[in-house]
């Protein structure tokens, strides 16, 4: 299934409306005076608190805004919440500093992690209409990136490491008259199944699916779809051999 629709900051931001509207849109996903006020007044108090306190304020109150959260649940300092009623998060979690969770959308479900996920610091999970699924105890490092305008789909038990990108989308450029950022995006989706591991700095495109227990390289751009228990690496990438012990 091909997704085009997608949400465009710049696009909507040039729209007709009153700045409050605009941020309640973008930001809240709502128009509630009084889920504002909620929001700002949690943010502002600990959102940039450092220590333990701020730890405490924040584990306490963040679920206030946000959709679901269980047990056990750490937020790191300056953590960034789009959309938050739409961001369900499990048990024994832990969202490192500077993280954005950013489930944006008119549409979609949004973002939802499952028990034991560890995501690193200044990590982006970036909706554009499109949904993030972090499957129980996915562990990302920090600066990795997910955009998804369609679904992106992490399996469980997965090691991400350090600036990892999973595109979930990709630009249109079918004619060469027009500027590609006028062309619009479509999205197939990326599907990662689980336990397997990406290697720093790999990059997966648009419609690929990782099969079951995969390694893939470090700096690897997967642009194409890769098998249960391979092992791939390059630019492009391509399967170097499996982990069952066969060419």
């Amino acid at each position: 299934m091909v997704k085009k629709k997608t949400i465009e900051i710049q696009k909507a931001y040039q729209q007709q409306g009153g700045k409050l509207r605009k941020y309640q849109e973008l930001i809240l996903g709502r128009r509630s005076l009084w889920g504002l006020f909620r929001y700002e007044f949690i943010t502002g108090l600990c959102g940039w608190m450092p220590g333990a306190l701020g730890l405490v304020l924040r584990m306490k109150l963040y679920p206030k805004l946000l959709g679901a959260v269980g047990r056990n649940v750490t937020f790191g300092r300056d953590v960034v919440l789009r959309h938050p009623h739409k961001i369900r998060i499990g048990n024994d979690v832990v969202i490192d500093d500077h993280v954005v969770l950013d489930a944006k959308g008119e549409d979609n479900a949004g973002i939802e992690i499952g028990d034991g996920v560890f995501i690193g610091r200044n990590t982006i999970l970036n909706c554009k209409n499109g949904d993030i699924i972090l499957e129980d105890r996915v562990n990302m490092g920090f600066n990795c990136h997910i955009f998804s305008a369609s679904r992106v789909h992490v399996g469980r038990d997965n090691l991400i490491a350090a600036y990892c990108y999973l595109v979930g989308g990709t630009h249109l450029s079918d004619d060469p008259d027009i500027p590609i950022l006028d062309q619009g995006r479509e999205s197939r989706g990326v599907r990662v199944g689980p336990g397997g591991w990406l290697g720093a700095h790999v990059t997966v495109y648009d419609g690929v699916e990782i099969g079951r227990h995969c390694i893939i390289a470090a700096g690897a751009v997967v642009n194409k779809s890769v098998p249960d228990y391979a092992v791939a690496g390059g630019v492009p990438a391509g399967v170097i051999r499996s982990r069952k012990g066969q060419e």
